[in-house]
Parts: structure tokens; sequence; C-alpha cells
């Protein structure tokens, strides 16, 4: 499971022309390749497996070994996981080699230029599970209407409040924010000198929700929106309560994500995925939360949602065993066995009662799939979004209108 944390941002600026020659992906990028792969040389259909992916720590590895193994028992097809220390570079190399995994972890942001150099196989619309994937989910991974790969998993951003600073504010269940005046309102309450009421990451990947709460968002029907009104009045709301001190990003209060700034009490109110519970549980055992969907804007309910695939190399021999095995791991029971592992929630319908069941004090996470958004996920998408985030550090004293126009600009060089 990927943690959707700031990452180290390119600040140095981009303009439209530079974004297409950057691209998003270094396709051709020169390396050692993939030669050190489990699946080196058996692309061409050894009737063994190799797969890659990128691990969130011990207990992702061991549960995906695990079910892999586990298949591997009952198919009689081999297949050996490895882990990858630089998931993009690794694959990158895999396929300039002509040497890549058969099955691997692929982020939404690379799917297009993967899919437009012919690199990856589109086998969604073949699974026999297809009908049970969240609609979004299999939104955010097709391209001109191919369903190219299974989603594994997913988050989206919800609203996580410190239960015992809110209720020494003398807040209680009725106070729990549904609209963008009432978030402020508590906001307010909540912030003291030393916190402030609500905390998150000066990204895009955060930021993003205050704009599909506003009715806006980057991308609406494959066409840049970016500079539309819904979204400067987003920009221009957070920007409100930025400068009036009840928000803060969570660079600002010396966190590095939210999950840090929760955790050691410096916000009372954070926006992140349900990655935060392992976080929280590992680093903050003390620190007690509730989670709630996150307020409704002028725009209705809003939020983002992360996910990955299980992406299929399109010159893999062993494509009928690997689409197999992607139906086993994404299985209910598998799905299961995968969120109570390490946590992820799972990408599939029938699994929703049981995991709600499970975690009854996270299901706001799993509401937000009925509204969420997804991040831009044509080529060149990667890069428009690190240079908007790079400009969103300002907005603060920064023009809302000023950061739209410029992201609307880099984002009409990128889409049709």
């Amino acid at each position: 499971m990927t943690r959707h944390t700031p990452l180290g941002r390119a600040r140095t600026w981009l303009g439209a022309g530079a974004l297409l020659t950057t691209g998003a992906l270094a396709l051709t990028a020169c390396g050692s390749g993939f030669t050190d792969a489990p699946g080196d040389g058996e692309a061409s259909g050894s009737g063994k497996l190799s797969i890659l992916i990128g691990s969130s720590g011990d207990a992702e590895t061991k549960a995906v070994t695990d079910a892999v193994a586990a298949w591997s028992e009952q198919s009689g097809v081999q297949a050996e996981v490895q882990i990858a220390n630089d998931l993009p570079q690794q694959l990158s190399q895999g396929f300039a080699a002509g040497s890549p995994p058969d099955l691997f972890y692929l982020a939404p942001e690379a799917l297009a230029g993967y899919a437009a150099n012919g690199s990856i196989a589109a086998y969604g619309d073949d699974l026999s599970n297809k009908s049970d994937f969240y609609p979004s989910l299999v939104d955010n991974f097709t391209i001109e209407g191919s369903f190219f790969c299974a989603p594994k998993d997913f988050s989206t951003l919800a609203l996580i409040i410190n239960t015992d600073l809110w209720t020494a504010a003398g807040l209680t269940d009725a106070d729990v924010p549904t609209t963008w005046d009432q978030l402020a309102s508590v906001a307010q309450k909540l912030t003291t000198d030393g916190r402030v009421g609500l905390a998150f990451g000066a990204e895009y990947q955060r930021v993003g929700a205050f704009m599909a709460q506003a009715g806006g968002g980057l991308v609406t029907d494959g066409k840049a929106t970016a500079d539309s009104p819904e979204n400067v009045e987003a920009l221009t709301y957070v920007k409100t309560h930025l400068n009036d001190g009840s928000f803060a990003f969570a660079s600002d209060v010396g966190a590095g994500w939210g999950g840090e700034a929760l955790g050691t009490q410096k916000a009372a109110m954070v926006i992140e995925g349900n990655w935060i519970t392992g976080a929280m549980k590992a680093d903050y055992p003390d620190v007690k939360y509730k989670v709630a969907e996150l307020p409704a804007g002028p725009g209705g309910k809003g939020t983002l949602q992360f996910t990955n695939c299980w992406g299929l190399a399109a010159d893999s021999g062993n494509q009928e065993q690997a689409r197999a095995l992607v139906e086993y791991l994404t299985s209910t029971d598998q799905q299961l066995a995968f969120s109570n592992a390490f946590g992820p929630m799972p990408s599939i319908q029938s699994a929703a009662d049981a995991w709600s069941e499970a975690n009854p004090d996270q299901t706001a996470f799993l509401a937000g799939a009925e509204y969420a958004q997804f991040p831009p996920n044509m080529a060149g998408a990667a890069d428009v979004i690190t240079d908007f985030n790079a400009q969103l550090e300002s907005l603060k004293t920064g023009d809302p209108q000023a950061l739209l126009t410029t992201a609307q600009s880099n984002l009409e060089a990128i889409t049709k």
C-alpha cells in the first residue's frame, strides 16, 4: 500500500514545453536493466511467473509472497515475488532491457505512458471479476475504453480528528463538520498557541479534495478545467483559513505529513488516507482519534482516491497464468486477507460488508468510494501535478487564480 505523503518536490518552474519534454516516464532510460530480477528471460513464456512489487514493509511482503505461494500450490504454476527498491526505475529499466516482470504494481500516473508505447497488456475487460471492482477504480485504469489492469486496493481521503483535543474544546459528536462553514468553525475552536485546528500536505493530493468539494477538478471529461471558478473558490477558501491561522500545511507546523502533525498533536485534525491508521498504531499508540467523511463544499461531497493496479507486461508469454493469478489476488477472501495483514482497503465491492464489519471505525474511507475523484492519469500528468504542488506551497501569499491559470496551461499541453 502506498502512502501518498509529500515527497521531495522539484521546485524549479517548468513551462509547458519542458513538461512535455520530460514526459511522465523515462521509458528509454539507460541503466543496467532488470537483469537481476527473477523474471529475467522468462517474459517469453518459460511458465514461471515473475512478480515485482513495491512493498510498504514486512507485513505486505509476507502477505503477497504467501498468497502467491498458495496460488502456485493450487495451480501448479511456479511464481516468484521480488521486492523493488525503486519500482518505477526498475520497471522502466526492465522494459528498456526487454525483460520486464510478468506482473507488477503499476501506479495510475504511469499507466498512460506504458499503454501508449505498447508495453502493457489491456486485460481488465477479460477478468471474470471485472464487475466487482468499484466503478471509479475501473475508470482510473481505463484508457480510450480499454480497462487495462485490475486495481489491487485503494484508499480515499478523510478527516482524522484527535478525540481528546476535540472533547477538551467542548465539541461533541454533533459538531463533526459536514460543511465548509462548520469545518472552519471547529478548526478555529481547536486552534491554540502551538496547535493548529486542521493540517494537511501542501500538495494537490490533499488540497485537491477541496477542489472536488467545490465541484471542480483538474480534468473533466478529458479536458483541462484547472482554472474553473469552482477551483478558484476552493483555493480561496483554503487560503483564507491558512491566513487566519486555523488551517496550516503540515510542513508549516514542523511535520513531514499529516500523520506526524496529528501524532505530535501539532494539529487537532488532519486530512489523510487510511494508511494513517498503521502509522498511528506504530508511532503514536496513545493518541486517540476518529475518522469522519470530509465535509461537503458548495459542490457537494468530494474526496480523492489513490490506488495501484496489477500491471501485466504485453510481451509476457505467461499472460493466461498471470490473469489467473490476478483473479486470485483480487478475490474477496484474498483481499480481506491482505487488509487484515497490512491494512489496504479492498478494491472489490463484494468485500465491503466484511471489511466494514472488521473496521467499523474506518468506514468513512470506504464511503468516499461513492464520490471520489482520481488525479489526472494521462501521459505527462505527473509532471504537471509536481509543478502544481510546488506552487501550492506559496498559496498562503499567492493568487489562487494565477496558480490555477498556470496549471491550466500545463494541462492543456497534455490533453486534447
